[in-house]
């Protein structure tokens, strides 16, 4: 029996979430990851630190192995179980620890719900009046930044690739168009020709790795080559929840079950991801400030202390 079946209640939840959530542009998978596991705390039929433990345990490798985007999911687990676990656990009964993680938990999902706000409140003051901006693909927290500067009165034109490996920037687009953000899909393989005429570039990320590049949808990296090429500010908005302790150098560097999502994927089957190295980057708009791509593995310690 796989991990992902003994923990059914878990990986349903997320599914479930994922597919209901009321809100037009939804939540982090991150963040859903994240309410599935307190759920689990709360409901578990543990009756041992060990016992709840391995159910922990169990239910984030089932969270890994549901989703595609096994970047986010992993480090927003991994600093949600390191967050509720940092108070003194020592010598107070099982209910009674039982109880203090799960108010843990909830401090910590209130603070990681919160993120958006930050970063959207944070970046927009780098978004001037009449800015044309290329983004890539989709992305939750750039359409939040987006939405933030608009409601400031600032008016926005954007191109958006159109994704080609899943049409996501399809989606992008109608999302903007709620808001009467003019917006534009253009080829993947165009982003050279209207790089000209663009003031900005603004992505999202999968994750943000400890040299403060990035991991995100494929031609992301290419994307940035570009920028840099034409002298464009290339900006990154992420919440700190994406910060991953991981140093990869090169493309090769990138674990192949984050860089390929389908269940047959290797080295012989077309990447979802690329990696971006910190030298075609900017600024990185998070929820803990605006941040240089040199800063991250500052911020990375204090997270993981």
């Amino acid at each position: 029996m796989e991990e992902h079946e003994k923990v059914p209640g878990v990986v349903q939840h997320f599914n479930d979430t994922m597919k209901n959530d009321p809100q037009v542009i939804g939540p982090s998978t991150a963040v859903v990851a994240i309410q599935s596991l307190l759920k689990l705390i709360k409901e578990s039929k543990a009756e041992t630190v060990a016992g709840l433990t391995d159910d922990i345990k169990k239910a984030t490798e089932a969270l890994i192995k549901a989703t595609p985007n096994t970047v986010s999911v992993s480090s927003g687990c991994e600093l949600f179980l390191r967050f509720i676990t940092l108070t003194s656990l020592d010598r107070i009964g099982f209910q009674e620890l039982k109880k203090r993680l799960i108010e843990r938990g909830n401090l910590y999902l209130k603070q990681v719900e919160m993120s958006r706000g930050k970063i959207a409140a944070a970046g927009s003051p780098f978004i001037r009046d009449e800015t044309t901006i290329l983004i890539h693909s989709r992305s939750r927290v750039v359409l939040c930044l987006l939405r933030e500067a608009v409601s400031r009165g600032k008016r926005l034109k954007v191109f958006i690739t159109a994704s080609a490996i899943d049409d996501s920037g399809m989606e992008m687009q109608r999302m903007l168009g709620q808001d009467k953000v003019h917006s534009k899909i253009i080829l993947d393989s165009a982003v050279g020709f209207i790089m000209e005429k663009v003031d900005v570039v603004m992505v999202g990320a999968d994750g943000v790795s400890e040299s403060g590049g990035i991991i995100n949808k494929i031609g992301t990296f290419q994307i940035a080559v570009m920028a840099k090429a034409f002298n464009k500010p290339f900006y990154v908005v992420a919440e700190s929840f994406k910060f991953v302790r991981m140093f990869p150098l090169k493309q090769d560097d990138l674990p192949n079950q984050e860089k390929y999502t389908t269940i047959d994927s290797g080295p012989d089957k077309h990447p979802s991801l690329d990696y971006t190295p910190p030298q075609y980057i900017t600024l990185l708009f998070t929820d803990l400030g605006v941040l240089t791509p040199s800063a991250v593995s500052d911020e990375l310690i204090k997270l993981y202390m």
